[in-house]
């Protein structure tokens, strides 16, 4: 009677089949996987089955098997044993880790053309290893044009700030400062210097992790303020949960710390009238409150009883700046807070925390409309999870818990409940 020698495509082993079926799925004794038809024995005795298939197993081809060069440095960092493949994803159980630091694991592998992911299972600890991925070279020119557009605009939204800070100078006989042109510019430079400074924060952290990243871009957008803000494109994976934490943090605070000397200098250059002499009939736009412009205006700015306070334009662009830390800092998604939180959080743990801001901001929306787009937004980029670092098992160091507290602070004084409103 003809029998069939089957192959396993996960562990290699190898019985005789009475089959003639190309692939058996998941027919494995041994692991469960999928048997592979690698040849043929016809009626032969017990000794003869066995040599031919002695035999053929010299002349078949293998399972598949990392490069030689890969396995050597594997074996230099980790104790491992062989768990699986997914596809081009070799997978193994550590039983010791002998290379404590990982961004040093992923450099040398990367030379070879390899990543790897170090992640808890069910108790146990297993390493992933699986072919780079190309990272394509982005335009060179288009941040460029991006930032030129964003001094433009930003200009722009300064000038119209100016011409109605000058007005106010005027209507009430204050003394100040009446060139628009560079006030327009003061704001301009202002805004563009705590979002640049921002972004810069990330991509310095970027480098000095090891990770793939765009230099800024700045969006230009014709509004009050000129900008929808600044991003980096990361292009490579987090290797660490402490490289998610630097990156998380290292904008916020770089931001933060420029807007604090520009929210000083517009405070000091903006106005105050008594509130009587405004008519009711004369609305406008207020900005909302935060505990930051709260000390600010209490300890070093103090206004009188009874008195409004009319905000220099370069106090306006400190506002945006504070603002846009507090927005970046909400921990969900992919957000700058959201990749602090996802260090400390399981991914699952994570995306259920990231629904649960954004119902949060869905009923904030009835303080300020802007909540609504950004609970839509949150939601949408919660959809898509956070996949977090590359390495889930390494400690957090402590110097890392203190930066994620840090920022916690610098969230809590930059928060602003309703950042507009109408008056």
């Amino acid at each position: 009677m003809s029998r069939s020698i089957y192959e396993c495509v996960n562990c290699g082993h190898r019985e005789e089949v009475d089959s003639t079926e190309p692939v058996l799925e998941k027919a494995c004794p041994q692991c469960g996987g999928d048997m592979v038809l690698v040849g043929f024995l016809g009626e032969t005795t017990e000794q003869e089955s066995s040599e031919a298939l002695g035999t053929l197993s010299l002349q078949s081809p293998l399972p598949p098997k990392l490069p030689e060069p890969v396995e050597e440095l594997l074996n230099r960092f980790y104790r491992l044993e062989f768990d699986s493949i997914n596809g081009n994803v070799f997978v193994y159980e550590v039983k010791e880790i002998l290379e404590n630091d990982f961004e040093a694991v992923l450099r040398e592998l990367e030379k070879i053309g390899y990543w790897a992911a170090l992640k808890k299972r069910d108790g146990r600890v297993l390493l992933f290893v699986f072919p780079a991925q190309e990272i394509k070279e982005g335009n060179s020119w288009l941040p460029w044009i991006f930032l030129i557009a964003t001094l433009v605009t930003t200009f722009m939204a300064g000038y119209y700030q100016a011409i109605l800070y000058i007005s106010f100078l005027d209507k009430f006989n204050l003394p100040g400062l009446r060139n628009p042109y560079l006030i327009a510019l003061s704001f301009s430079v202002s805004v563009m210097a705590i979002l640049g400074t921002h972004e810069m924060g990330h991509k310095i952290a970027a480098v000095y992790h090891g990770v793939k990243a765009t230099v800024p871009y700045f969006i230009p957008f014709p509004n009050l303020i000129g900008t929808m803000g600044a991003l980096i494109r990361v292009k490579s994976p987090i290797p660490t949960r402490n490289a998610a934490i630097d990156l998380g943090v290292s904008g916020p605070i770089a931001g933060f710390l420029v807007a604090i000397p520009v929210s000083i200098i517009g405070m000091k250059l903006s106005v105050a009238v008594p509130q009587s002499a405004i008519p009711p009939t004369e609305g406008g736009i207020t900005l909302g409150g935060n505990l930051f412009f709260y000390l600010l205006g209490k300890y070093l700015f103090p206004i009188p009883d009874g008195y409004i306070l009319y905000l220099h334009p370069v106090a306006m662009a400190g506002w945006v700046g504070i603002l846009v830390t507090f927005l970046n800092l909400i921990p969900a998604a992919q957000l700058d807070g959201g990749h602090i939180a996802r260090a400390f959080l399981s991914e699952k743990a994570h995306r259920y925390f990231t629904i649960a801001l954004g119902v949060a901001l869905i009923g904030l929306g009835f303080l300020w409309v802007g909540w609504m787009i950004w609970a839509v937004l949150i939601l949408f980029m919660g959809s898509m999870g956070n996949p977090g670092a590359l390495d889930e098992v390494s400690p957090i160091s402590k110097k890392r818990i203190v930066l994620a507290v840090i920022a916690v602070i610098i969230f809590v004084l930059s928060a602003t409940p309703v950042p507009f409103s109408a008056s």
